[in-house]
């Protein structure tokens, strides 16, 4: 671990963490239990599909616990119409923020206007519908070369979202890595950046945030807290 990691709360590490359960046989049983398990250890939100968003947010209601829902996932393959539908319809359902999959066609292919075009559609549902929506863009960074990361790293910047965010965690190229988390830093400054993907223990959490990230992504969260506490 890093030197400075005993500067780094168990508490702080737990408000930086989208408490994930993307599965896509989740019952309710379980979305409960990571509902009760952000109040417990103060996680930042719970990260579900759009089918439980409106389960989530009245189990959390009043709880100070950030809603978090997906789009596209895990291809990012749907069309504009279609994601922007599905930002509105989990932002009337309860959603504070938006995690959506970048085109990846479009980023192979360095199509900038319709990644731009998809980025600034999204981000205006985001912005219209309630309180202020954050957006984060997913780019995969896993699967792509370099100069495939640093265009889109600027075309999501130019366009105004709130986060790059590495990875779905369901690619077979693999997850966050802490060069990633840097190389997004470093291409699009005025943008956070989620780290997310392959997070499974308080050594990896603390890699990424050292990095550079501002929010984590995992569905290992309770593990990451209780390793924490249990290393004090």
């Amino acid at each position: 671990m890093h030197q400075n990691d005993e500067d780094i709360s168990s508490r702080k590490v737990a408000g930086l963490i989208d408490h994930t359960l993307l599965k896509a046989t989740a019952t309710s049983e379980q979305i409960e239990q990571l509902c009760s398990q952000a109040k417990d250890y103060g996680f930042y939100s719970v990260c579900v599909n759009g089918r439980w968003v409106s389960f989530a947010a009245e189990e959390l209601r009043g709880a100070g616990v950030k809603i978090c829902s997906v789009v596209s996932l895990p291809l990012g393959a749907d069309s504009t119409k279609v994601k922007i539908s599905a930002a509105r319809e989990a932002i009337l359902s309860g959603a504070d923020e938006i995690d959506m999959v970048a085109d990846l066609a479009a980023v192979t292919e360095g199509d900038e206007k319709y990644l731009a075009a998809q980025f600034q559609a999204v981000r205006r549902v985001c912005r219209s519908l309630r309180a202020e929506v954050v957006i984060k863009v997913i780019i995969e960074a896993a699967a792509l070369p370099m100069d495939r990361k640093l265009f889109v790293c600027g075309v999501a910047e130019r366009s105004g979202v709130d986060f790059i965010k590495t990875s779905t965690g369901m690619h077979e190229a693999g997850g966050a890595t802490a060069q990633d988390v840097r190389l997004i830093k470093q291409a699009a400054p005025s943008v956070k950046v989620k780290a997310a993907g392959g997070i499974k223990t308080a050594a990896d959490a603390l890699e990424m945030i050292h990095a550079g990230a501002d929010r984590i992504g995992t569905s290992s969260g309770v593990e990451i807290i209780n390793q924490l506490l249990s290393s004090r």
